[in-house]
């Protein structure tokens, strides 16, 4: 790369893309890495500040931006993404499907903080709909080392979007007051309106009474039968000795992940899974409030992920969801299908 005046570009390849901005008008690039510059080119570069251009020319152990951008890019991007690009030494990484965006956050840090190539991404284990812009790669040098490509590539896959596949629903809905009848189930229209944007649907749905043996028994069929692929368990959470659902959880077979979550509304909610099938408790403020812990965990077990005990801990940042909570039905993500 080398620079010129402009009066002696014609005919030379530019190094990399030079941007245009017109106020209220155009913002985006006018002339692309490659172009060969033209007489008729000189009157729009001056007028867009030019005076003197990088134009290209190879040098040993050096890799373009755009290249640089691409060859990261391929190798960062895992399945469910779509590379588009580059431009300005960017890739844009947009979801190939509705999904789950899952992200291995320590290596993307590790790679961020060496500078040079950028990985920008919407938060961890956010549900995106195809199409949308979840990611982009971005070489900051117009020139950067082929060590320093080659260290980035070596990173793998550090992103995806894993589509929604778990869409059969066992509810599961426990509380002497619903099983007698005194009062109706408010459970089964909450739940189905966060299930809708999702495509998923309940397959199997119990009023129980409260009889740890009779819940512990309606789990166990759920998770045997082949059309559920999630488990949800409402009512009788918290420690009231009254309470039996937590341990109908653990009778039933089940290996409980966590019995608390540090997520306000929803502190009293249960993670636990039974062979391969999630299982949530969903606390009473599922029905009360319209942002809860539900909306964090349920596009994870939808994608086919079983929270472990410290993800579920890291929800403690950012789980203080009352400042969503702005209008009924509300997500913490705005994800609404």
């Amino acid at each position: 790369m080398r620079e010129v005046p402009l009066s002696e570009a014609v005919g030379l390849t530019l190094g990399h893309d030079l941007t245009q901005v017109i106020p209220g008008q155009f913002k985006g690039v006018r002339f692309q890495r490659g172009h060969v510059v033209a007489e008729a080119d000189l009157p729009v570069l001056r007028a867009m500040g030019k005076e003197h251009l990088f134009v290209w020319e190879q040098a040993d152990g050096l890799v373009h931006e755009q290249d640089a951008a691409s060859r990261a890019a391929s190798a960062l991007a895992g399945g469910g993404l779509e590379a588009e690009g580059p431009e300005e030494g960017k890739v844009t990484l947009r979801a190939a499907h509705d999904g789950l965006l899952q992200l291995n956050t320590e290596a993307i840090r590790a790679l961020n903080g060496q500078g040079q190539i950028l990985v920008v991404t919407r938060p961890d284990r956010m549900p995106v709909h195809r199409q949308e812009r979840v990611a982009a790669v971005k070489c900051v040098p117009l020139l950067v080392e082929e060590a320093v490509v080659e260290r980035a590539v070596s990173y793998g896959a550090v992103l995806r979007v894993r589509p929604f596949s778990q869409l059969g629903v066992a509810l599961l809905t426990t509380g002497q007051e619903v099983f007698s009848g005194k009062i109706t189930d408010a459970f089964r229209p909450r739940v189905e309106s966060k299930l809708h944007p999702f495509g998923a649907r309940i397959v199997r749905h119990a009023l129980l009474p409260d009889d740890r043996s009779l819940i512990a028994h309606a789990i166990a069929a759920a998770a045997a039968d082949p059309k559920v692929d999630i488990i949800l368990v409402s009512g009788g959470m918290s420690v009231d000795p009254d309470d039996r659902t937590p341990g109908a959880i653990q009778d039933s077979g089940a290996r409980l992940i966590c019995h608390g979550t540090p997520v306000l509304p929803g502190s009293m909610a249960i993670v636990a899974v039974h062979g391969d099938k999630p299982i949530l408790g969903l606390p009473a403020c599922v029905i009360a409030d319209p942002v809860t812990v539900f909306d964090l965990l349920l596009p994870r077990v939808l994608a086919g992920e079983v929270p472990t005990a410290d993800q579920v801990a890291d929800l403690g940042v950012g789980g203080l969801l009352e400042w969503m909570a702005q209008a009924e039905g509300a997500s913490p993500w705005r994800w609404n299908g």
